[in-house]
């Protein structure tokens, strides 16, 4: 099963009508997909409005691959499982958000190669198809590693930690 999830605070109709075009000609993945506040009804994948935050985990849990907005709980949430993700960033300017931060998070992540990323909807079938291609992720703990919360701390605190006396930041933890 593929879990897609668009959030809580905004429609992204994109995404989901393109997921469901996607669906109708294919067989082999079934979806399901939490669409959030929208008045797009998809027509070839089981979906609700909104689910609750422990369902939305056990059905993140369950999938083979999660499809999502760029939003920063659903990305650790699924890098956390160890999930392959493919994310399509929220778009400002076409009114699916206030600002183009998903779009910079779709980048850097895809940069550092933990997502795979379709920027638009054009590109989004084709990664549809190569899910199967995507590889489980190293799992990532769910804290903050040491280093960077000792940092934090001494910026908060107003030191600075010499680099010689930093914490080894801990290895993530491998998928199952």
């Amino acid at each position: 099963m593929i879990f897609v999830t668009v959030g809580t605070q905004l429609p992204f109709d994109r995404l989901i009508a393109t997921v469901d075009g996607w669906a109708g000609t294919r067989t082999a993945n079934p979806v399901f997909a939490q669409i959030g506040p929208t008045e797009h009804r998809p027509r070839h994948i089981e979906y609700a409005g909104f689910i609750s935050p422990a369902e939305c985990r056990e059905r993140m849990r369950a999938a083979k691959a999660v499809v999502a907005h760029a939003g920063m709980g659903t990305i650790l949430g699924a890098l956390e499982m160890g999930k392959p993700l493919l994310v399509m960033p929220r778009r400002a300017a076409l009114g699916e958000h206030r600002n183009d931060h998903q779009l910079a998070t779709a980048r850097r992540f895809a940069e550092l190669g933990s997502v795979s990323v379709a920027f638009d909807e054009d590109q989004l079938p084709a990664k549809l198809d190569a899910l199967d291609q995507l590889a489980a992720r190293d799992r990532i703990g769910p804290y903050a590693p040491d280093a960077f919360i000792a940092a934090l701390r001494a910026f908060i605190d107003g030191r600075t930690v010499a680099p010689e006396r930093q914490p080894t930041p801990r290895r993530p933890a491998r998928a199952a």
